[in-house]
């Protein structure tokens, strides 16, 4: 059995000149960071989203509410290896996981590779089994105009 899920999120630029720009577990050097409660991994916490919804378990804000201090800028890997530990004793195991992510800036293309490296062995899958895209809004909306990114992440859990 297979099932399907869904995840998106938003975070804005941080004011915050020394917050760093982390995305798919890679901090991207020379870009502004995202304001958030963890490290603001929006890749991260639309993947999480994702495999939470086709686990049918309660979503990332419920499992780590921002208003919880041990959450406090903490690297979204770790937080994602606790959602796959959920999926697992669900009795699910990761397919295959697609993102789009949606930014004018940082550009994403060169680390791309670099995400799949860090996701993959969270995830339990090949970087193959995990597709990552970028798109700009053609300078449309808050994204267009640099004042946040948004994420959309699709994952395929198989029952184990």
């Amino acid at each position: 059995m297979f099932r399907i899920g869904h995840g998106i999120d938003v975070h804005p630029f941080s004011d915050d000149p020394q917050r760093p720009c982390v995305l798919g577990g890679v901090t991207i050097p020379g870009s502004k960071g995202f304001a958030g409660h963890s490290d603001a991994d929006v890749v991260i916490h639309a993947i999480c989203d994702a495999l939470l919804g086709a686990a049918g378990l309660p979503d990332i804000g419920h499992l780590f509410p921002n208003t919880d201090p041990k959450y406090l800028n903490i690297p979204s890997t770790l937080l994602l290896k606790e959602v796959v530990l959920n999926i697992r004793n669900a009795g699910y195991s990761v397919a295959s996981i697609d993102v789009t992510i949606l930014a004018e800036v940082p550009k994403i293309s060169p680390h791309i590779t670099g995400m799949k490296a860090v996701l993959a062995p969270v995830l339990g899958v090949e970087p193959s089994a995990i597709g990552i895209k970028a798109t700009t809004t053609e300078g449309l909306g808050y994204v267009g105009r640099k004042e946040g990114i948004e994420v959309h992440a699709v994952c395929l859990l198989e029952k184990a």
